[in-house]
């Protein structure tokens, strides 16, 4: 048994970009976290350096975005490898580089700096889940410890222990195919942007401080069975068949082989167990959207989880979770094989690239698979009245006043807490007797803002994602009673 004893409301377990945004999500809910990593020091690899425009549009409610370089922006992206216009309504259009180091460290600060204890060098080797509560014992450098919480979060990887350690149900296939990947110093290669060539797929992009990122996949190569680490000279003799040149005397930086697996979890909710990010879905890393994937099922997750940790959620609000990212995951995951299919494929999925790129070139083709990869076209199903926004995501709405002080419904949704958009001035209503409506602020658009499509009054849950509308100009006589207990719960 441990000698040392922790008790908390959450353990998060994995402290990559997913568990950190989680955690931060889960303090500013007023949740009590302790985040278990196994590594003794965040990553210094770049790793999975996109974020998309949703999850731009993320990390901007969070007010988070000041505390990175300012990253590059790129509106082009692929599908598969063909060229794609990213450009879609938002107030970050395309795809933006930002280093996974830079990330994790954004997000360490955040969750740190709210009262996360992020406990480094604790390696899990057991949960159990009671019923009544979850424990995870880890070993660490000053011995084992117990962990005891309401819930656990795993967001340990796509090889999760936690995953293992339950015996959760992880259907899907193994890799077929797989892409070498390293960053390297000291070598001098064409850029190239997937390049197909007779032997196999060649991609190379050098930095601004002279580290290229090099990936190439051998047509009808199998993924070998590897007893240790991806050694650089796989990697570089996997470049000269495919290439023709020899990048041998570089310096990797870092090299990783990720394949075309696609696997997702039965059920992201097991008992006290929940699991987020790659933990709960394995895919290609195709332009950067698994990380993508798992910041945002960690958005959607942490405020429902505080709210339940402290009393103030309904009863379905956390299986809420499920439903929603579960599908999301599904969707995605299948969009993704369909690009492995197409970009690590040989000659056989030329005619089938050739009436893709012709499909792109209709812009209703374009803003579809646009909108997929970007995250922008998601609507759950949050039942309320039917309007145009019910489900989907606010878009940035100035506003001429907000109880918050936040001057759009970006900055106002900060506090974590959502936000009723009015015509004003008296939510009171709307929302029932507390002027501020349960601690949800208030704010007055700016009049004839296109963004509010139209709707009068706007309620809006922590993640941005709209609940309940109603067009009329004056607070109407019944208000969003249902939604705001499904959401909201008790004041």
């Amino acid at each position: 048994m441990p000698g040392d004893r922790l008790d908390t409301q959450v353990i998060v377990v994995g402290a990559g970009p997913v568990g950190l945004l989680l955690a931060g999500e889960l303090r500013l809910g007023g949740a009590h976290v302790v985040v278990l990593e196994r590594r003794a020091a965040p990553t210094t690899d770049s790793r999975a350096s996109t974020l998309h425009a949703r999850t731009m549009e993320i990390l901007d409610s969070r007010g988070l975005l000041d505390g990175i370089p300012v990253p590059s922006n790129d509106p082009r992206g692929h599908f598969a490898g063909i060229p794609l216009d990213l450009t879609l309504p938002s107030s970050f259009p395309g795809q933006w580089k930002v280093p996974q180091s830079d990330t994790e460290r954004l997000l360490g600060r955040w969750a740190a700096g709210l009262g996360a204890e992020i406990r480094r060098g604790h390696e899990v080797r057991a949960v159990t889940d009671t019923g009544e509560h979850v424990e995870a014992e880890a070993s660490g450098d000053d011995g084992p410890v117990l962990v005891r919480g309401t819930v656990l979060v795993a967001c340990d990887g796509e090889d999760s222990t936690v995953r293992d350690l339950i015996g959760a149900d992880f259907p899907g296939h193994g890799a077929r195919r797989e892409l070498l990947r390293a960053d390297v110093e000291g070598i001098e290669v064409p850029d190239r942007r997937f390049e197909r060539r007779p032997d196999g797929l060649a991609i190379a992009a050098r930095r601004a401080d002279g580290v290229t990122r090099i990936m190439v996949h051998e047509h009808g190569a199998r993924p070998p069975h590897r007893t240790g680490a991806l050694t650089f000279g796989e990697i570089s003799r996997a470049w000269k068949r495919v290439t023709g040149e020899d990048i041998g005397g570089g310096t990797p930086l870092w090299a990783n082989a990720f394949g075309d697996a696609a696997r997702q979890l039965a059920h992201y909710r097991h008992g006290r167990v929940l699991f987020a990010g790659d933990a709960a879905h394995r895919q290609l890393p195709i332009g950067g959207q698994a990380l993508n994937l798992g910041l945002q099922d960690a958005f959607n997750l942490g405020w429902k989880l505080a709210a339940e940790v402290t009393g103030r959620a309904h009863p379905e609000l956390l299986d809420s979770y499920h439903t929603e990212r579960h599908a999301i995951g599904r969707r995605v995951l299948s969009a993704i094989e369909a690009q492995a299919m197409l970009l690590l494929g040989g000659p056989e999925v030329e005619p089938l690239r050739a009436l893709i790129t012709e499909l792109i070139g209709h812009e209703d083709v374009r803003a579809h698979l646009a909108a997929t990869i970007s995250g922008l076209d998601i609507r759950y199903d949050v039942g309320g009245p039917s309007h145009p926004l019910v489900g989907a995501r606010l878009p940035q709405t100035p506003l001429a006043a907000s109880t918050s002080g936040g001057a759009t419904s970006t900055e106002a949704l900060r506090s974590g807490r959502g936000l009723l958009l009015g015509p004003g001035p008296d939510p009171g209503r709307v929302l029932g007797p507390a002027p501020d409506g349960r601690g949800i602020p208030f704010a007055t658009p700016v009049p004839s803002h296109p963004g509010t499509d139209g709707a009068g009054w706007t309620l809006v849950r922590p993640d941005g994602h709209v609940v309940w509308a109603d067009p009329s100009d004056t607070p109407p006589h019944e208000g969003p009673a249902e939604a705001l207990t499904r959401w909201f719960g008790r004041a």
